[in-house]
């Protein structure tokens, strides 16, 4: 999840969005569209203030502009963060609260949105030039310590389960955890209804021992939806090669994301993706890797007013316990020269000019995250 808080209050319409969406690009009618899984996301209008009313959460109302930048840049599906990560609330009530309304939402723009619960849906938003979200959590909270929550979850349409955010929860070590101590009993119960259930396991922000419990204890394949390569930045939220390893050896895929952990220190650009990519092919080969990148597609508008927020959502984090090492006021999230809906369009464009064939890319881009999805959910 990025440093701005990505749930349903912040996603929703705010003044001067409809008048946003006018500058908004078109989708592209000549060449082929492009077909893009963003493995984790969001619909976030970095230029909005945040402000809603009542009667938006009445209404279940949208921020317009993120939604046709998504579909501009030709995300067939994102992996959207919904329900309970972390802070104040009931995890179990607050989630199935955000899930329904998220469901309402989606139902009410049928010209623009697409619930995603198989392999077939993506395929279907793709050609209808729709935005395909997915149901996913980053923590397993809700779920209290009671397995049969699996099922009801999945009724609603979840399918993607993170084990833990940053910090310690009943399944096991997040990646901020010192003790490292891995995966519980529970954890590997949960894992085991998941896999049942045909829920997709994801272990990003897990602990390095947690991640390696879970892919010994899982039947299928699974996922880390958001990561970089440790082998590259030493980081708590990157994964090492061993994990990385051993995930493609399971049949699973790794998303490389955008954030500022590929580079500790300094402002990630568009050429420390590539870099990242490149490494995680190297290791995992071409078939298990993929993008999650942790944001979405609407690029921001005035830096200096976005920064003004972007400290202080900063500061809550730290508040809360669960801000990373490295997590800067003054170095956003996303690369200052891959931001916007022809993100993906650039970053094919250097994969190609690093000697990519379009095959590859295409696998990359969605392909990878297209046949993990198939094989755990169906479709």
């Amino acid at each position: 999840m990025s440093q701005i808080n990505l749930n349903r209050r912040t996603l929703i319409a705010v003044g001067g969005a409809a008048a946003a969406v006018a500058a908004t690009p078109a989708l592209a009618k000549s060449k082929k569209r492009p077909f893009v899984i963003n493995a984790l996301g969001g619909f976030y209008n970095p230029n909005s203030n945040g402000a809603h009313d009542e009667e938006d959460i009445a209404a279940h109302r949208l921020d317009p502009r993120p939604i046709a930048d998504t579909r501009a840049a030709g995300v067939a599906a994102t992996n959207a963060t919904i329900g309970y990560v972390f802070g104040d609330g009931d995890p179990f009530p607050d989630t199935i609260d955000e899930i329904a309304w998220w469901s309402e939402a989606i139902r009410l723009r049928p010209d623009a949105l697409s619930l995603i619960r198989t392999a077939d849906d993506i395929r279907a938003a793709h050609e209808a030039g729709k935005a395909g979200i997915i149901i996913g959590f980053q923590n397993t909270e809700m779920f209290g310590k009671d397995v049969s929550r699996v099922r009801l979850f999945s009724d609603l349409g979840v399918r993607i389960v993170q084990m833990t955010y940053n910090l310690r929860n009943a399944a096991g070590d997040g990646a901020l955890v010192a003790e490292n101590k891995g995966l519980t009993d529970f954890g590997r119960e949960l894992v085991a209804a998941l896999n049942k259930q045909r829920l997709l396991v994801d272990l990003s922000h897990s602990g390095e021992k947690t991640a390696m419990d879970a892919l010994a204890a899982s039947t299928v394949p699974i996922a880390i939806t958001h990561t970089g390569c440790a082998a590259l930045a030493p980081h708590p939220r990157n994964k090492t090669d061993a994990e990385l390893k051993a995930l493609a050896d399971k049949g699973g895929v790794a998303g490389i994301y955008f954030m500022p952990y590929l580079t500790p220190g300094r402002q990630q650009m568009a050429a420390d993706i590539v870099a990242h990519i490149e490494h995680a092919v190297n290791v995992m080969g071409e078939d298990h890797v993929g993008i999650g990148t942790d944001g979405g597609a609407t690029a921001i508008d005035d830096m200096p007013v976005f920064m003004e927020a972007f400290r202080k959502s900063n500061e809550d984090r730290r508040k809360a316990g669960i801000a990373a090492p490295n997590e800067d006021d003054n170095i956003i999230t996303t690369p200052p020269d891959l931001m916007g809906p022809e993100q993906f369009e650039k970053l094919a464009g250097l994969l190609s000019a690093r000697g990519y064939k379009q095959a590859r890319i295409e696998k990359i881009m969605s392909g990878n995250f297209l046949r993990l999805f198939g094989e755990v959910w169906g479709g």
